[in-house]
């Protein structure tokens, strides 16, 4: 699997807001495509789940 950077849309907790931010593919631990990246407003970490792997 590629790990470049794409823009993705998620819900950022901290802000309370829906954000587009650019993030990479990982796998959780329970196999679950996670897209995860930094929020460009306050830094946050955001995750956006994709589906199984």
């Amino acid at each position: 699997m590629a790990e470049t950077a794409q823009t993705y849309n998620g819900y950022c907790v901290k802000c309370k807001e829906k954000r587009d931010f650019e993030g990479t593919v990982a796998i959780s631990k329970t196999g679950m495509r996670m897209a995860k990246g930094p929020c460009p407003v306050c830094g946050t970490t955001v995750n956006r789940i994709l589906g199984r792997a």
